[in-house]
């Protein structure tokens, strides 16, 4: 065995000896360097290519037994992110980095020995970047794969920070191997700009530190519907990166966002809505206050034949004259106390939204006066339906505000509306 071993390897050296010779003599004087590189590069990336070829759907086949994501999350996240490519690239390199002196001995191409050498780990660098970016991938396959969407949020910042250092890092390692230079050298450089690096470099870190916050407070995820008042934007998160957050918004337009003013800007997230299936009604209606009275024995009368409210009246009507009997001067209607048209139709606005199926009868429902404004009195339905779906909501709301304006008509009441 021995013996074939040494006899293949004798072949080969001389067959590497006859095409240095070769070359030597068909190429021009002082290239033939040059032209041992050029053969030299194509051969080892023939080989190169042949190994890659053979290892990896080696690979890759074996890993299509592990096909079941919730037996095997892992390796199912590794299989996605291609990192067994990078593996077999891997390999296939080795094999090229330990055979290639063989093929070619040292002392017949001394002058291109350093030269392959050098591109030989500078294939090495690369091919551990790539490796690195797939990792980072895999992380995120796999929490893809549990669904964990705060962790893919934090990972999404770590990875962006740790492909631009990665970036930096094999850059200068690269450039070390090209040029066969120390390391130390060139990061002892780079102590004098610093300041310039950190400045450069401040929205990164501010990304990379509101991601991280993002994901441990669990305030926010994609998927999410926020509102952002300082943007005037409404719609649901689809992306968080380290720079910039992509917004969907529902007028079918996306907006940008920085990723660090999510910590210091005023976020509502609405998306408790949708998971509650509850969606708050919160309007007013502004009345004229010159049209607020106390009703007369007739306005009272003619009122009763409202069905939600017939009962009220009756029933205050006795109250209210009881009071009067010994009081002086009850022939006022100011004296003591009365109904007002404003009053009945706030009780009339509560019997009636408290009737609507579509409202939440757990949650608050509040026919209540706001503070007086310049434009009249507000007079605000609060309730909760129990339906998120937008058109719906929208119908709801709409509705009722429709049935109250009109039904406001019918207690003298009069809406303020600019008038031309």
């Amino acid at each position: 065995m021995n013996d074939q071993l040494q006899e293949t390897k004798n072949f080969i050296q001389e067959l590497s000896e006859q095409l240095y010779l070769y070359i030597s003599r068909i190429s021009p004087t002082g290239l033939d360097w040059v032209f041992h590189i050029i053969v030299k590069l194509a051969l080892l990336t023939a080989l190169f290519l042949a190994v890659d070829f053979i290892c990896k759907p080696v690979i890759n086949f074996i890993f299509r037994f592990f096909r079941n994501e919730n037996k095997y999350p892992i390796l199912k996240s590794v299989y996605r992110s291609k990192i067994t490519n990078s593996v077999a690239h891997f390999i296939a390199l080795s094999v090229v980095a330990g055979i290639h002196t063989f093929i070619f001995p040292v002392g017949s191409l001394p002058k291109t020995t350093t030269f392959i050498i050098r591109s030989v780990n500078l294939g090495f660098v690369l091919i551990l970047a790539g490796m690195l970016y797939r990792g980072l991938t895999a992380f995120r396959n796999y929490f893809v794969i549990k669904q964990d969407f705060y962790k893919i949020m934090a990972l999404n910042a770590i990875s962006e920070t740790v492909k631009i250092l990665g970036i930096f890092i094999f850059s200068v390692v690269g450039i070390c191997v090209i040029f066969g230079i120390r390391g130390t050298t060139i990061v002892g450089s780079l102590g004098a700009i610093t300041a310039v690096l950190v400045l450069v470099f401040r929205d990164t870190i501010l990304g990379f530190v509101t991601g991280i916050h993002v994901a441990t407070s669990k305030n926010l995820k994609v998927g999410d519907w926020v509102s952002i008042p300082k943007y005037n934007v409404e719609g649901n998160i689809a992306e968080i990166n380290l720079l910039t957050t992509r917004i969907n918004n529902f007028d079918k337009t996306y907006s940008t966002i920085p990723t660090y003013d999510l910590l210091t800007t005023e976020i509502k997230n609405l998306q408790v809505i949708s998971e509650t299936n509850k969606r708050r009604i919160k309007k007013s209606i502004f009345f004229n206050i010159n049209s607020f009275k106390f009703l007369t024995e007739e306005d009272i009368e003619r009122l009763k034949n409202i069905n939600l409210i017939s009962d009220y009246l009756e029933k205050s009507t006795i109250e209210l004259k009881k009071e009067k009997e010994n009081m002086e001067h009850k022939e006022e209607i100011i004296n003591g106390r009365q109904l007002t048209n404003i009053g009945v139709f706030r009780y009339y606005a509560q019997k009636y939204i408290e009737k609507i199926p579509q409202l939440d009868k757990e949650g608050p429902i509040i026919v209540r006066q706001l503070n007086i404004t310049p434009q009249g009195l507000p007079l605000e339905i609060y309730a909760f339906t129990n339906d998120t779906e937008w058109i719906d909501f929208e119908e709801i709301q709409s509705d009722i505000f429709d049935h109250l304006l009109v039904a406001s008509k019918e207690f003298d009441l009069e809406v303020m509306q600019v008038k031309i």
